[in-house]
C-alpha cells in the first residue's frame, strides 16, 4: 500500500504539467486565460515558477490550492522515463493527454490509501487492498494505453468502496448523523455547529463561517471550502480530507486538523 507522502507533488522531479497541461480563465483564481496544453507565461525554462512565492499576491490563487497527487512526476519519471516535453515536442501531446488520468488515479490511490488505514475499515480491508493493486497497475501501464483508459467507469468501482468506508467510519460516531451530502451551504451560519460524522460529500461550503465547528469523522470528500472561515473548527479524523481543501479555506492556528495535514503558511 502506498504512503500518503508519495501521493504528493514533487515539483522538482516535473516538467511543470500542472502550468501547461490545464486551462484556467481570468477570474478570482487566476490573473490571465491560459487555454489548456499551452505554458503559462510564468513557468520557466527549468520547468519552476518564476512566481511561486508570490502567487497569492499577483492573483493566481488557483495554482496555491492545486493538487495532482503526484502525478507530475510519475508521468515525468516513469512514465515517459525522463523524456522532457520541452527537449522533445513530439511526446508532448501524448504527456499532455496521459497527466490528467494519472492525476485521476493517483487521487483515487490517495482516498483509497486513506480508507484502508482506516480502523473500522477492517470488514472490507482485502477489497480496499485489491483495488489499490488495481489502480497501481493502472499508472504503471503505457502512455497509449492510459491516454484510452476509461477513468470514469474505474471511479465508480473504487467509488463504491469509498462509501462503504465512510460509513462503517461514521457508524461508529453515536446519535443520527446529518446527511448535507451534495447540498448548497454557501455562506452558511455554522458556526459552533454538530457535524460529527456528518456525510459531507460535495457539500458547497463557499464562504461560510464554519468557526469552532465539530467535524470529526465527517465525510468531506469533495466539499468545496473556498474561502469557509474555520478557524478553531475540528477536523481531527475528519474523512478525506484534502490539503487542498484546506489550502482553499481560511483558518489559524485553533483549527485542529490530522496528523497527515498541515496548517497552509498563508493562514
Amino acid at each position: 500500500m502506498p504512503a500518503l507522502s508519495s501521493l504528493r507533488a514533487d515539483c522538482e522531479n516535473c516538467f511543470g504539467l500542472c502550468c501547461v497541461v490545464p486551462a484556467f480563465a481570468a477570474s478570482a483564481d487566476f490573473a490571465i486565460t491560459k487555454p489548456a496544453g499551452q505554458a503559462c507565461p510564468n513557468l520557466r525554462e527549468d520547468s519552476r515558477c518564476g512566481i511561486h512565492d508570490k502567487l497569492r499576491k499577483t492573483g493566481f490563487t488557483g495554482c496555491t490550492v492545486y493538487d495532482c497527487f503526484g502525478a507530475g512526476q510519475k508521468v515525468s519519471q516513469l512514465t515517459f522515463d525522463g523524456e522532457d516535453w520541452r527537449k522533445s515536442p513530439k511526446t508532448a501531446k501524448t504527456m499532455f493527454a496521459v497527466f490528467p488520468v494519472m492525476r485521476d488515479l493517483q487521487e483515487l490511490l490517495y482516498y483509497l490509501t486513506e480508507a484502508a488505514s482506516l480502523p473500522t475499515s477492517a470488514p472490507i480491508r482485502d477489497d480496499l487492498a485489491e483495488m489499490i493493486d488495481r489502480t497501481e497497475r493502472m499508472t504503471l501501464d503505457t502512455p497509449g494505453v492510459l491516454r484510452k483508459l476509461d477513468v470514469h467507469s474505474h471511479r465508480g468501482a473504487v467509488n463504491g468502496l469509498l462509501l462503504r468506508a465512510s460509513e462503517l467510519a461514521r457508524a461508529a460516531v453515536p446519535g443520527k448523523k446529518k446527511d448535507r451530502r451534495g447540498a448548497d451551504l454557501i455562506g452558511a451560519k455554522l458556526k459552533g455547529a454538530n457535524l460529527r460524522g456528518a456525510l459531507m460529500r460535495g457539500t458547497y461550503l463557499i464562504g461560510a463561517d464554519l468557526r469552532g465547528a465539530d467535524l470529526r469523522q465527517a465525510d468531506v470528500t469533495g466539499a468545496d471550502l473556498r474561502d469557509a472561515d474555520i478557524r478553531g473548527a475540528d477536523f481531527r479524523d475528519a474523512l478525506f480530507l484534502l490539503q487542498s481543501q484546506l489550502d482553499a479555506a481560511k483558518g489559524d492556528a485553533t483549527t485542529k486538523l490530522p496528523d497527515s495535514l498541515s496548517h497552509p503558511a498563508h493562514w
